[in-house]
């Protein structure tokens, strides 16, 4: 802690006068990107229409309610694709991600310096681009479809998975796996009593935790095309049906909620 000596005496201070300079400096580097990004934002926005956004989501709101219920009848296939979607998509990035978490690891890996470094980079890579992304990739290599979007799913799902998973890895107790190596047992035996035990748990609750990210990421798809309920969110946006679009709301809506309890239920039961 500095000390600053004056005629009263010792008086401690937080920061000697280089650090408060240099601290006050940072915060007025700040302060001038904030003003330049907030210029050119400005620049690029038609304030008209955001001063009259009040009124203008008043009048969707009075046009959006009360819900069309009649209309439900025709979203159960659709949310229920939407849950397929998240599942499968699920089920399929953790059998991506498993080996891809072992070979990325550093206590499981063949090779730190050539085989970790690749699976690091599919951890970064399938991470990086948004699921809407590989669904737009996927419609036009495979077509649109639910089958798209359980893929596009399922790739933005491995990186997440393999990056949790590579981490409860790393953060085994050695000791168990010493004991088993000590026996004499193999380097399969090893993974299958000594490892995969202690990551079970992490497991579990990674593979709840992304399904129930999924859900939410997989109403979104079918504006693209790639099935679900947002094909029917999409269609509805288009001719601006918005009663169907607030009861499609609620029914997205009531599908993360359920979905999240179910999420609470699993990890509470796993915990």
């Amino acid at each position: 802690m500095p000390v600053l000596t004056t005629d009263k005496g010792a008086v401690w201070r937080r920061r000697t006068t280089g650090q408060s300079l240099f601290h006050w400096f940072i915060w007025l580097v700040g302060i001038a990107i904030f003003v330049v990004c907030w210029q050119q934002i400005s620049e690029a926005t038609t304030w008209f229409f955001v001063w009259d956004a009040p009124r203008i989501a008043g009048d969707i709101w009075s046009r959006a309610t009360p819900p069309k219920w009649d209309y439900i009848a025709q979203l159960g296939r659709p949310i229920w694709d939407t849950l397929n979607i998240a599942t499968l998509g699920t089920i399929i990035a953790l059998f991506m991600a498993i080996p891809v978490a072992f070979l990325a690891a550093r206590n499981t890996t063949p090779s730190k310096l050539f085989i970790r470094p690749i699976a690091l980079f599919i951890i970064v890579a399938t991470r990086s681009i948004n699921s809407l992304i590989w669904a737009l990739l996927l419609i036009a290599i495979i077509g649109p479809g639910v089958f798209a979007g359980v893929i596009a799913i399922s790739i933005r799902s491995v990186g997440f998975c393999a990056k949790l998973l590579y981490e409860a890895i790393e953060e085994i107790q050695e000791s168990q796996v010493e004991a088993i190596t000590a026996t004499g047992a193999s380097r399969w035996q090893v993974m299958a009593y000594g490892i995969v035990p202690q990551v079970l748990p992490a497991l579990a609750g990674i593979a709840v935790f992304r399904w129930d990210i999924n859900i939410r990421e997989s109403t979104v798809l079918g504006l693209v095309g790639a099935g679900g309920i947002g094909l029917q969110l999409s269609a509805s946006l288009n001719v601006l049906a918005w009663p169907q679009v607030s009861l499609i709301l609620l029914v997205i809506l009531a599908a993360v909620v359920l979905g999240e309890w179910v999420s609470a239920k699993v990890r509470a039961a796993i915990i």
